[in-house]
């Protein structure tokens, strides 16, 4: 999209200030973004167009995101924290009043405040920013478990339903729409490799039915480059809140570990360079917990490792029946790049199980 275009929908928001610039901002796989420079001290903006192919309900999308960074800023502010608006985002409404504005191509767009002097890491975790990454999940979950009102609407239905995720794959199995299944006899080990373990990892759906396992605002893209760092790496804020909604907590502490520890990468063609960075679990596990045990239930607590297994299973899962079904849903770089996604997700897995132990030894202490 054509720069004037660009400031022509800047234009349809209450922003203060000249537009002096418009350029893309990032490499988002989901939404495209762009920064919003303007003159003379105003302040600069985040323009990003959604992606309505998966958040088919804008109206509850943005209003999750209205509601939980409402309650988080009433919350900083309520506890004397300096510099509010770095350590929140916030929405610019548009001049109609709604938080976004639909084009008359049927595209959405909305705009945040952007944050000055502020980094985030997409590569090169350390422990140390594993430690401060937890403590900025397990506040962000504190800080909204006693939201008011109804539930926030889930943005992507099912999203992180293990037994959602294997109706799709079982049928992906079925179809076999690429003609993949019989390819080689790695890819039918692998299906029976996910049938073995599968019950298992359906058991988080279970206890919630029991009663056992409640559902809490989770972020559910908890990534370390999700988090805004100050020059000194001290945690900003939390960001990227599409995806914000009911979940378990043992997903959103799963699926920074299936990203953040793990030793390779998550399409790595050499599966000897994947396994799970414990030094990486133990610090994000210590920081996690410092701030989310105050409202953890046991059994959540318990379960914490089991997120880790879980999430990595639920991504393989999704990446094979993607392969399967003929790569529909994921960007590719070559022919088999979702098979190279499934088996190093697998490799990570089982590193995991291998670790199992250690793995909720680490998690029982940092408990206490």
């Amino acid at each position: 999209m054509q720069e004037q275009q660009l400031k022509d929908t800047v234009g349809q928001f209450d922003i203060q200030g000249t537009v002096a610039s418009v350029k893309p901002l990032g490499a988002g796989h989901i939404n495209d973004s762009y920064k919003v420079v303007t003159e003379s001290g105003a302040p600069d903006y985040v323009l990003q167009c959604i992606n309505h192919y998966i958040f088919k309900n804008v109206d509850a999308l943005q209003d999750n995101i209205r509601r939980v960074t409402d309650h988080i800023r009433a919350k900083l502010t309520a506890a004397g924290v300096k510099d509010v608006e770095k350590r929140v985002l916030r929405l610019a409404p548009a001049r109609d009043g709604k938080l976004y504005h639909k084009d008359a191509d049927g595209n959405y767009w909305r705009i945040l405040y952007f944050i000055p002097d502020s980094q985030g890491y997409d590569e090169g975790i350390t422990p140390e920013l594993a430690l401060h990454a937890g403590r900025a999940f397990g506040d962000f979950q504190a800080m909204l478990a006693d939201l008011p009102g109804a539930p926030l609407v889930e943005t992507i239905p099912n999203f992180h339903n293990m037994e959602s995720r294997l109706v799709t794959f079982r049928q992906a199995v079925k179809d076999d729409k690429a003609g993949r299944l019989a390819k080689t006899l790695y890819i039918q080990y692998m299906v029976d490799e996910i049938e073995k373990r599968a019950d298992e990892m359906c058991k988080a759906e279970r206890m919630h039915r029991e009663g056992m396992l409640p559902k809490r605002i989770n972020h559910c893209d908890t990534k370390v480059n999700n988090v805004l760092f100050d020059k000194n790496n001290h945690v900003l804020c939390v960001v990227d809140l599409d995806t914000v909604m009911p979940g378990y907590v043992l997903s959103d502490f799963g699926d920074f570990m299936r990203t953040g520890a793990n030793t390779g990468k998550e399409d790595d063609p050499d599966l000897d360079r994947i396994s799970i960075d414990m030094k990486i679990f133990e610090a994000y596990t210590k920081g996690y917990l410092e701030k989310a045990k105050s409202f953890l239930l046991p059994v959540e607590t318990d379960n914490l490792a089991f997120g880790a297994k879980l999430l990595t299973y639920m991504q393989t899962v999704r990446f094979f029946a993607d392969y399967l079904d003929g790569d529909l849903y994921y960007k590719i770089h070559s022919p088999e790049h979702n098979w190279q996604r499934t088996v190093a997700q697998f490799k990570l897995l089982q590193s995991m199980e291998e670790n199992f132990g250690e793995m909720c030894r680490i998690v029982a202490e940092a408990a206490k």
